[in-house]
C-alpha cells in the first residue's frame, strides 16, 4: 500500500513534466497535417483547436487525379490501337487539299495496290513522296509537270504491257478523273481488293506481303527509267536480335534483308534510324506508337504493331 502511494506521489510529481511534453508536441504540430487522419487531415491551430484543412482535401484530389490520369494515359499509350476492320482500308490515304476547289471529290490512294507493284523505296525516295500522309502537297499542276503521281501516270509509260493512264490531264474524261477522285463514289475504282488479293498468301491481318514476295507471287519494281539512279548493291547485314525493354517480352528479331528489299537503306537511315551501334539506338513501344522509329511504317502501311509475334517471335537468331 505504501509502495502504491509512493508510485502515485511520484506520478503526481511528474505530471507537470508530462504536460510540458504535451505542450511541446502541440506546438510542433501547429499548422501541420496530422498524418494519422490522412490527407483529409485536420489542422491544430495555435489554441489547440482542430479545424478542417481544405488544402489537405485539395491535395488528396489532385494526387488521385494525377494517379488515374497517369494510369489511364499509360494504358492508352502502350496498347497499340487496332487496325481498320477491313484490310483494304489499312494504309488508305485521302488526298483532299485542293480537290474541293475543282469540284472533284478527294483522291483515294490505296497502298495495297501500289505496294504489290512497286517498292516503298522507289516511291518515297526516288519519286519523293513524303512518309507522312498529306505531307507532299500534291496538286494537279505538279502531276501535269511529271512530278509525284505524274511520274508514272503520264499517259506514256507502260506497266506489265499496259499503258498507264495520265493523271490530271487536260484531255482526261470524267471517267478517268473518278478513278482517283473516288471518295464516296461506288464503282469508280478499277481494282477490287478481294479479287486482286485472292491468290496472295494471307497473314495475321490481310495480305502477308513478305510471304507473297518470297513465293514470287508479286515482284515489286525498284527501278524506274529516267527517275532512279543505278547503284552498286551493298552487302546486306545479317539478322540480329534486339533485347526488349520488358523482361517478359521475347527479343526483337530484325532482318536487314527483308527490310532492305522494300525500303533499301536510305529510307530508314539516317533520318528514321541514325547509324549508331545497336546498343545505343533508342527503341521502345512508346516511340513506335508515336509514329517514330518502327512506327513510321508499322501501324500505318506495314503490318500493324499489335501483331506482336511478328517482331517478338519465340525463336532467337542463332
Amino acid at each position: 500500500m505504501k509502495r502504491a502511494m509512493s508510485l502515485s506521489s511520484k506520478g503526481d510529481a511528474l505530471q507537470p513534466q508530462f504536460e510540458k511534453l504535451d505542450e511541446i508536441r502541440m506546438k510542433a504540430y501547429v499548422g501541420r497535417l496530422r498524418v494519422g487522419r490522412g490527407l483529409y487531415a485536420d489542422v491544430l491551430d495555435s489554441k489547440g483547436r482542430t479545424r478542417r484543412c481544405e488544402r489537405g482535401r485539395l491535395l488528396f484530389v489532385l494526387i488521385c487525379a494525377v494517379f488515374f490520369l497517369t494510369a489511364s494515359g499509360f494504358g492508352q499509350t502502350y496498347v497499340p490501337p487496332p487496325p481498320p476492320e477491313q484490310p483494304f482500308d489499312y494504309g488508305k490515304v485521302i488526298l483532299g487539299n485542293y480537290s474541293s476547289t475543282t469540284g472533284l471529290g478527294p483522291v483515294v490512294f490505296d497502298h495495297w495496290l501500289h505496294r504489290a507493284k512497286f517498292t516503298c523505296r522507289l516511291c518515297h525516295l526516288d519519286i519523293g513522296f513524303a512518309m507522312r500522309a498529306n505531307g507532299t502537297g500534291i496538286a494537279a499542276s505538279s502531276n501535269r509537270q511529271g512530278h509525284y503521281c505524274g511520274v508514272c501516270h503520264d499517259g506514256k509509260r507502260s506497266f506489265e504491257g499496259k499503258p498507264v493512264f495520265a493523271s490530271c490531264s487536260d484531255d482526261a474524261k470524267g471517267k478517268e478523273c473518278i478513278r482517283c477522285h473516288s471518295l464516296g463514289k461506288r464503282g469508280a475504282r478499277k481494282y477490287n481488293y478481294w479479287a486482286f488479293t485472292a491468290k496472295l498468301p494471307k497473314g495475321f491481318y490481310g495480305v502477308d506481303w513478305q510471304a507473297a514476295e518470297s513465293a514470287g507471287k508479286i515482284k515489286p519494281v525498284d527501278f524506274l527509267e529516267g527517275i532512279s539512279v543505278k547503284k552498286v548493291a551493298i552487302q546486306t547485314r545479317q539478322d540480329f536480335s534486339i533485347k526488349a525493354p520488358l523482361s517478359w517480352a521475347h527479343p526483337i528479331i530484325f532482318s536487314h534483308e527483308k527490310h532492305s528489299l522494300w525500303a533499301g537503306c536510305g529510307l530508314c537511315h539516317p533520318e528514321i534510324f541514325p547509324t549508331t551501334p545497336i546498343e545505343a539506338a533508342r527503341n521502345s513501344m512508346f516511340l513506335h506508337l508515336e509514329g517514330r522509329g518502327c512506327g513510321t511504317c508499322h501501324g500505318k502501311v506495314a503490318f500493324p504493331l499489335n501483331n506482336c509475334v511478328q517482331c517478338h517471335p519465340r525463336e532467337s537468331v542463332r
